[in-house]
């Protein structure tokens, strides 16, 4: 038997909460892990509250992610004894995911822990921490250095946000950091922002073009104000887009591309390719201070996750919670 948050769904109730599974009772995989540390997302908590169509069957084990031991494997590729995590591939949402003390999987969506990091340390960066890397990829691959500018980071305070100002400050990068949460602006000073604005100034509908100032962007909101980003980069600036906590929509006009020949870079975190998770982790290990990751992290129980998944999506939340599977 292990502990695991269930979300069941019938005619009547949507309900989410700690149960005691069967182990019988995990889904087809060939690779079982005894998971250490799972984190919660804020798709973890769209899932766990019902407020979006996250999880495609029922019943579900949220968690989008997890880092821990292989128990058991039929994969050749892994053995009993093994450190390894997830991010993505499903989990969580048509899988089985992360926030239990059991997962079963398809191995080739693990990769091996990396020695630098700790479960608790790797989770502390988590899907989110892994999603702002590739951010931080794509707008290398576009040509944007500490020298080409400032780059902007939205939703600064939060996992993804907090992860991409720490990376991005090491890398030497100017930062400003955009945030709705004026107390959080030591926190994110702390990080290494350079500056801390207000979001007010970009969530509204505003002009199709404005003073060009960014060389870059890393935006975890979309709707306005990644209109807004996009209209104040500077010539040839990119944005890696790759949230929507403030809506899927994208009200803004063709002028920054075709005027200022800005690029739009979306990033995905969940099908993204084996090669691709390997180096977004080795950068990680490579440019991410872990000594700031204390200052991102809370660490809550399994039987915490429900509770805390709505105080997530009202934007109340700092930097990551990691999830200890055994509290």
């Amino acid at each position: 038997m292990f502990k695991a948050v269930l979300i069941e769904k019938d005619a009547q109730s949507y309900r989410a909460g700690i149960q005691s599974l069967d182990e019988a009772q995990l889904p087809a995989g060939d690779v079982t892990v005894r998971v250490g540390y799972s984190t919660l997302n804020y798709k973890d908590a769209l899932a766990i509250t019902g407020k979006g169509p996250v999880v495609r069957q029922f019943p579900m084990v949220p968690g989008i992610d997890f880092a821990g031991t292989v128990d058991s494997s039929s994969n050749p590729s892994y053995k009993s004894g093994d450190k390894v995590l997830l991010n993505g591939w499903g989990v969580g949402e048509s899988h089985w995911g992360g926030l239990a003390q059991l997962a079963r999987v398809k191995g080739d969506w693990l990769i091996p822990l990396p020695d630098a990091f700790t479960a608790r340390q790797a989770m502390a960066i988590g899907t989110a921490g892994y999603t702002a890397m590739l951010c931080v990829l794509a707008l290398e691959r576009h040509g944007v250095t500490p020298g080409s500018g400032e780059i902007l980071v939205t939703g600064a305070a939060g996992g993804v946000g907090s992860v991409a100002v720490a990376v991005l400050s090491k890398l030497k990068f100017r930062v400003a950091a955009v945030t709705g949460r004026p107390a959080e602006a030591d926190f994110l000073r702390q990080l290494g922002a350079a500056e801390i604005l207000e979001r007010a100034q970009f969530a509204a509908p505003g002009k199709p073009l404005t003073k060009e100032r960014w060389a870059g962007a890393i935006d975890v909101v979309g709707s306005h104000t990644l209109a807004n980003v996009c209209a104040s980069l500077r010539y040839g600036g990119v944005v890696a887009a790759c949230g929507l906590a403030g809506g899927m929509d994208f009200p803004a006009t063709v002028a920054p591309f075709i005027l200022r020949g800005i690029t739009l870079a979306g990033v995905d975190s969940v099908m993204r390719p084996r090669a691709d998770r390997l180096e977004a982790w080795r950068r990680l290990v490579q440019d991410l201070d872990i000594r700031k990751l204390d200052l991102l992290t809370e660490e809550i129980a399994l039987s915490q996750s429900t509770e805390r998944a709505a105080e997530l999506l009202q934007g109340q939340i700092r930097g990551r919670i990691v999830v200890n599977t055994n509290r």
